[in-house]
């Protein structure tokens, strides 16, 4: 009994080594040179996942060595190609620092600037990503100012400061939905003192004119007539620099009236 105890020991154990794929068999070994050659050779098939697991197992190998950087790099690359950016970027920005002199380190710090890119959110939720994204394609465009890069980047900078940009006025809309005119206004005007230059210029100046307008023909009567002159020149602020705008017929039909009714009396009737 004990020896058929112990031959059945062995037939399992010559079992789970017979179930082990080649793959697996490579991934165990301590063959560089096989393992080098398997790795790029699963990477040129684009079987990633294979290809990076293979490169992380010889990253451990190649330390102080003259493919060190390859295949640090590459296991990188594999990582990206197999779309696991979060695991990319963690390995492409260690790969940059230890190899800042290596060949393949801007297209590299490019890599990581993409995996940054795709982690960003939507403008509704928490724009630290982009943030971080931001910074680093910056300092990306200081580092390599004659990158062929340089296009992809000002793209990506486009596209994520419109997120900020309209995560700017939606918020400040907040106030305006809320019926907080007052406070909608103050916050119009802060989005272009701090960014004159918001893609939502127009709506923005339109919000402060509507917001201004709404707060004076919500006031107590002796306070009409003095608030109303600040929607005038909210609203002739907003017709100096969109003269053709869509929102002009609104804002005109609002001017008129607030005219009018000051020729006539010192209130005004509200429009809500």
């Amino acid at each position: 009994m004990k020896h058929s105890g112990i031959i059945l020991a062995l037939l399992i154990a010559l079992s789970a080594v017979s179930c082990k794929t080649e793959y697996d068999i490579l991934l165990e070994s301590n063959d560089f040179d096989a393992k080098y050659a398997a790795a790029f050779d699963y990477y040129n098939k684009w079987k990633f996942n294979k290809a990076a697991q293979l490169f992380e197992s010889l990253s451990f190998l190649a330390g102080g060595t003259e493919r060190d950087d390859t295949v640090q790099f590459y296991w990188g690359l594999s990582n990206y190609m197999d779309r696991d950016y979060y695991t990319a970027q963690s390995n492409l920005e260690r790969f940059v620092a230890n190899f800042p002199r290596s060949p393949f380190t801007e297209y590299a710090s490019f890599l990581r600037l993409d995996c940054l890119y795709r982690s960003t959110l939507r403008y509704e939720l928490d724009q630290t990503p982009t943030y971080t994204c931001m910074t680093a394609i910056n300092q990306f465009l200081i580092d390599y100012p004659q990158t062929e890069k340089r296009g992809n980047c000002e793209l990506m900078l486009d596209d994520l400061e419109e997120r900020l940009d309209k995560k700017a006025l939606e918020n400040a809309k907040l106030y305006y939905k809320m019926e907080d005119y007052k406070a909608s206004r103050v916050a119009f005007r802060n989005i272009l003192k701090d960014d004159a230059d918001n893609r939502y210029r127009e709506d923005i100046l339109y919000y402060t004119a509507m917001s201004s307008y709404h707060f004076a023909a919500l006031s107590v009567p002796d306070k009409q007539k003095e608030r109303f002159l600040v929607f005038v020149d909210d609203y002739l602020n907003f017709i100096e620099e969109y003269e053709e705008s869509d929102y002009r017929k609104e804002l005109d039909a609002l001017y008129r009236k607030v005219r009018k009714n000051n020729e006539t009396s010192d209130t005004v009737t509200p429009v809500i």
